[in-house]
């Protein structure tokens, strides 16, 4: 995907190009790496400069939650926001039968009252170096891909441990146009973090699964954190000043974010594999996880409160898989697909330069077919589909230190390279909650499903349920491992190989059980991976010959940044108005008859009297956005926030695969509704006070 390019061959080419490429003088298509903005086309298109000082002060007020999700640095004292389904995660740490912060909020007033995170990582993108011609270098053309992928590897370990060392900077290689690029990225990271606020989920999710993915929306879907270094909060000198104004239909906006994973680029073979292996599995998977966690909810308040976070994720991620399927099984979609893939084929054909790509779609269509071969063993043992549950992925992780350690820090699996210790450990001895009735329920569901999909009767399921039924086995293995302790976690993994062989802790045993398949199958996925991203390349560098290199890549949870226009759209002949507003919230709840998952939280109707009911609540735009992107700030051209991103609507769900700006939009709270909550309802004039004080 491109935006301004211009072509010295032939007119024909150009034609074929055009044809090929979507138009992007009709829509604002891109999720952009900062160090490659287009800044023709926005001050062609829009009249705007995209400086290098503007660029710096966006990235470094922009925040990825480890979690997953992204934020942004709204005061000089540390403070971020989010969403409360980002921050969620942090909030069921939180809770007992005794506090659901979930479900009633929290709101710390002073600095005292701030409850650490047990877990939570925060990223801020430092700087980006391109490393793509020293990992071209170490991965020479006539390797074969295992000895490739080895090489590779290699190389990226030792690029990540030299960054760390020279910066302290957490450092990650990562991959971009499918292996066209590779940036070396460089992030600070802060590991005390404090909540101070989050509503009440009903108002941060209003309307629930009926409303999720639809607009028009009335989600109060915000949290605040506040980042602390040295047991203090942190100093910022970049952070996003509070529009008072907030987002005005048909201005120019941006969301800098990390969306998650698109598919943009892949070639036709991946997306059928897509639509044929992949998502059918996903969703299969995902509906058996909503009964469970759904059923198990339901049996009393306190199992609701335990699996609310694990069940919303499954009910979003399987909405999203829905209208990800719905978007490759057009035909139309694929049939375009495959036209512009012959096009590029016949233009690299053309060109003597550019010949040797031809052969790199069969190369990924020979790949892909092994992946397929073995993606369902791959998910369930080595993914960990199979098992489920917290313990589990303890327990490898434990099993997997002992023995990656002691290699050399190029040889081991890149998870446990010396780039990640800290953050691996962080995660590994969190205090967080693990309950053994949701463990069991769990991975006997994991169980019953690598039963399923193996066979029964294969040998390696046989000697994984050992002669037990899958609750029996997994009701054995939670309530005989040590691995709830973190006192335990911590001595095993500085005991090293010696103390896990003496622990014989049997979730540790299972770990073990399965380990030597479970490598032997990650090393097929990450071999073919490795041909295609050999073959990307060489996709990659033909797209730049005959395109130019103002392209972005694929999305990789890493920062990007997005704009487009507060627009509203047309549905079914009806215009949608591009913001909603408290008074629409009100309308909604009576229409509804205030009945679940439409009421309204009691302090909401308790405080009707006192807002202002034509303050804007929500809005939209054309921003390219993709899951990943939660979270993201809204800001205008001085970049002031006008709002925070919290989904997209139904028509967006096809954007993992193409972008159109038609219908598909991106959903946000609107800057002006947020401090109207705040002070009006939440008597939160604190905090409000912190985000406007240096507005303009």
């Amino acid at each position: 995907m491109n935006t301004s390019f211009t072509f010295k061959d032939s007119l024909s080419l150009a034609v074929c190009l055009i044809s090929i490429l979507p138009n992007f003088a009709q829509a604002d298509e891109g999720m952009w790496l900062f160090n490659n903005t287009p800044r023709k086309l926005l001050k062609e298109k829009h009249g705007f400069d995209a400086t290098d000082a503007w660029l710096e002060h966006v990235q470094k007020s922009s925040v990825r939650f480890n979690s997953g999700g992204s934020g942004e640095f709204v005061s000089e004292d540390g403070l971020v926001m989010s969403n409360h389904h980002v921050g969620a995660d942090a909030l069921q740490k939180f809770g007992d039968k005794d506090h659901n912060y979930v479900r009633d909020g929290f709101y710390a007033r002073t600095r005292e009252e701030e409850k650490r995170c047990l877990d939570l990582e925060l990223n801020v993108l430092m700087n980006i170096e391109d490393v793509t011609e020293r990992v071209n270098a170490a991965v020479k053309a006539d390797l074969p891909p295992a000895e490739a992928f080895v090489a590779r590897r290699a190389v990226t370990a030792a690029i990540e441990k030299e960054s760390l060392d020279k910066t302290g900077l957490r450092s990650d290689v990562v991959t971009l146009y499918q292996g066209g690029a590779y940036h070396l990225y460089r992030f600070k990271k802060y590991t005390d973090v404090r909540l101070v606020f989050a509503p009440e989920q009903q108002i941060a999710f209003y309307g629930g699964d009926p409303d999720n993915f639809e607009y028009p929306r009335f989600d109060l879907d915000i949290c605040f954190f506040r980042a602390y270094e040295n047991d203090k909060p942190a100093k910022l000198q970049h952070y996003l000043k509070w529009s008072k104004a907030g987002a005005a239909d048909g201005e120019l906006i941006f969301v800098s974010g990390h969306p998650g994973r698109t598919s943009r680029l892949f070639t036709v073979t991946e997306l059928e594999y897509l639509r044929d292996t992949r998502l059918p599995y996903a969703l299969e998977r995902l509906h058996d996880l909503e009964v469970l966690l759904g059923s198990y909810s339901a049996r009393s308040e306190e199992n609701g409160r335990r699996a609310k976070e694990d069940l919303f994720s499954v009910q979003n991620s399987r909405k999203v898989f829905d209208g990800e399927l719905a978007g490759i099984l057009d035909p139309h979609f694929l049939d375009r697909k495959r036209m512009n893939e012959a096009r590029l084929k016949t233009l690299a054909q053309e060109r003597a330069d550019l010949k040797d790509a031809v052969s790199a779609w069969q190369r990924i269509d020979t790949a892909q077919k092994l992946i397929a071969e073995n993606a369902r063993k791959y998910n369930l043992i080595e993914v960990g589909h199979g098992f489920g549950g917290h313990l589990f992925s303890t327990a490898r992780t434990i099993l997997r230190v002992a023995e990656e350690r002691p290699k050399p820090n190029a040889e081991r699996l890149r998870e446990f390279g010396e780039a990640g210790r800290e953050s691996l450990e962080f995660q590994l001895f969190s205090e967080e909650p693990i309950y053994d009735d949701l463990e069991q329920l769990k991975l006997a569901n994991g169980l019953t499903s690598l039963a399923k999909h193996l066979g029964y009767a294969h040998a390696l399921v046989q000697k994984i349920l050992a002669g037990k039924s899958p609750r029996q086995r997994a009701t054995e293995l939670v309530s005989g491992t040590k691995l709830k302790s973190v006192e335990a976690r911590k001595k095993l993994y500085e005991g090293g190989q010696s103390a896990v062989d003496a622990a014989r802790d049997p979730m540790i045993e299972l770990a073990r059980l399965v380990d030597a398949e479970a490598r032997a199958v990650r090393k097929i996925i990450e071999t073919q991976d490795e041909t295609k991203k050999q073959a990307h390349a060489q996709i990659a560098k033909a797209r730049f010959a005959l395109e130019g290199t103002s392209n972005y890549p694929d999305a990789t949870f890493t920062l990007r940044l997005a704009f487009g226009l507060v627009k509203g759209y047309e549905e079914g002949g009806e215009k949608i108005p591009f913001q909603t507003t408290f008074a629409g919230l009100y309308t909604r709840a009576a229409e509804q008859k205030n009945k679940p998952p439409f009421d309204l939280p009691p302090r909401w109707v308790e405080r009707k009297d006192k807002l202002d009911l034509n303050t804007p609540f929500n809005f939209v735009s054309t921003a390219d956005i993709i899951g990943g992107n939660s979270g993201s700030p809204v800001i205008n051209r001085n970049a002031e926030l006008v709002g925070i991103i919290f989904d997209g609507n139904i028509q967006s769900l096809t954007e993992d695969l193409m972008y159109s700006d038609e219908q598909s939009r991106a959903l946000a709270v609107h800057s002006q509704g947020i401090l109207e909550a705040l002070r009006k309802v939440y008597d939160a004039g604190a905090l409000a006070d912190e985000l406007t004080r240096k507005a303009n």
